[in-house]
């Protein structure tokens, strides 16, 4: 995939109708999306339970876009080959789950996918700073990892722009996950982040049967951080 730093609208199908996914997901890039972004959870690392292997794998086919693999799971690199076979496009994997974060970037890397690291919100940047010409993508958590719906966490912005001083000319994204909306989204954007996660600011008041309520929604997305770039 080429690199380039335009605004990407990612939304979570955490938020979609789990009896539909199909599709949902084919709703979504009708009406606009630029990636479709898998919350992989274990009930572990996270207090939640979502998406295997096999998963990932049915919702393959239906992605005609960019499949975006965010995985919340720990222990994570017993698992990279799996979610790799499956049809991911780039696999994320928290700093905080294993000790040798190197280590897992090598290995999706390997299995010929994008990588991406991703921290907490209490997690320093200083923890990936020595990973940054090995990624393909940092995400940051702007919530506490676990549950959509939450509330955005200030601090997140800040944090934005500060990883995008230590990126400098890289070809690497800055994705932000968690509480994005159209008024918390234009400060982020500006700050530096090119990927948008959103799941209840895209899925909300829509159905498979109403998909044109996604499309506006990642319409006001779009529209929010029109101009504010850097």
């Amino acid at each position: 995939m080429p690199f380039d730093r335009t605004v990407k609208i990612a939304p979570s199908i955490l938020s979609a109708d789990f009896a539909n996914f199909g599709a949902e997901i084919r709703a979504i890039e009708a009406q606009g999306a630029d990636w479709v972004h898998v919350d992989v959870m274990d009930n572990h690392f996270v207090p939640n339970l979502t998406f295997g292997p096999q998963a990932v794998k049915a919702f393959r086919p239906h992605v005609t876009t960019f499949m975006d693999v965010h995985l919340m799971i720990s222990p994570v690199d017993a698992s990279i080959s799996a979610y790799a076979e499956a049809g991911a496009d780039m696999i994320t994997a928290h700093v905080e789950a294993e000790p040798h974060i190197h280590r897992t970037m090598q290995a999706i890397r390997a299995t010929g996918k994008m990588a991406g690291v991703s921290l907490n919100p209490a997690t320093p940047l200083e923890s990936i700073e020595y990973l940054l010409d090995d990624v393909d993508m940092v995400l940051l958590m702007t919530v506490n990892p676990g549950f959509g719906g939450q509330k955005f966490i200030e601090s997140g912005v800040e944090k934005t722009r500060r990883l995008r001083e230590k990126i400098g000319d890289r070809p690497v994204h800055i994705q932000i996950d968690g509480g994005v909306t159209p008024e918390t989204s234009p400060a982020v954007v500006a700050a530096g982040a090119d990927v948008l996660v959103a799941g209840s600011a895209v899925f909300k008041g829509g159905s498979v049967e109403t998909p044109e309520v996604y499309g506006a929604n990642i319409r006001a997305l779009r529209e929010a951080v029109a101009g504010v770039q850097q």
